[in-house]
């Protein structure tokens, strides 16, 4: 017997996301091209968001 309020599950169900994400998916390699680098003007100042050797992001003012 299940217990009350809670909803049974089936295998070929995907859970919900807890929060629900509103942006655009882009491809990190669409932003930063071949270089690996882009550059993002904000309020005035310029941040880099760059691929590390590692493949990491990094975002620098």
């Amino acid at each position: 017997m299940q217990p009350i309020g809670q909803k049974k599950s089936t295998s070929n169900q995907k859970p919900e996301p807890a929060i629900s994400s509103q942006g655009e998916r882009v491809m990190s390699k669409q932003l930063l091209g071949e270089r690996g680098e882009l550059i993002i003007e904000h309020d005035g100042r310029e941040y880099r968001l760059r691929r590390t050797q590692n493949g990491k992001l990094i975002l620098t003012a």
